[in-house]
């Protein structure tokens, strides 16, 4: 089957990392919908879907190039603990959403000392090789609404949307 732009892909999927720890999965809750080549999945995972059968099941293994690529140091640096909101105690592995570059993108806390916060814009998964368990379940054209509305958001895959 072929999956072109503007089609709603609804599939099933389970991310485990190296160890075989399960990192991201719809399994047991409503499968995950998204606009096919609108940057919701990863482009590797969407290339492999696009040859697939609805009903298929397939496993693949995503080196970091191909996932949520490489662990970037530059992404890392230190900002006052004035830019974060007043009362919130601040620990190490939260996670905010923040403005940068135009886009809502999560920020995670590596180290809290005194006034100075180390945070991380690097994606959780950066850096890691990943098993990526998917079955495709349902493709289809997207309605104008929800191409409209730039896809479906059901769940978050791990894919930085």
């Amino acid at each position: 089957m072929s999956i072109g732009p503007n089609q709603i892909v609804t599939i099933h999927f389970t991310i485990k990392d190296k160890k075989g720890a399960v990192v991201d999965s719809t399994e047991g809750q409503e499968p995950y919908s998204f606009l096919s080549l609108s940057h919701q999945m990863l482009p590797k995972i969407e290339e492999i879907l696009d040859g697939m059968k609805v009903g298929s099941k397939t496993t693949t293994v995503l080196p970091p190039e191909d996932g949520y690529g490489e662990y970037q140091e530059d992404k890392v640096m230190v900002t006052p603990r004035s830019g974060f909101p007043k009362g919130v105690e601040l620990k190490e592995g939260m996670t905010f959403l923040t403005m940068r570059d135009g886009y809502e993108t999560p920020v995670t806390i590596k180290r809290v000392a005194g006034e100075d916060i180390t945070i991380d814009f690097n994606h959780p998964l950066a850096g890691e090789t990943l098993s990526f368990d998917v079955e495709l379940l349902d493709v289809r054209d997207a309605t104008p609404e929800e191409l409209e509305d730039d896809g479906c958001h059901e769940h978050s895959c791990g894919c930085g949307h």
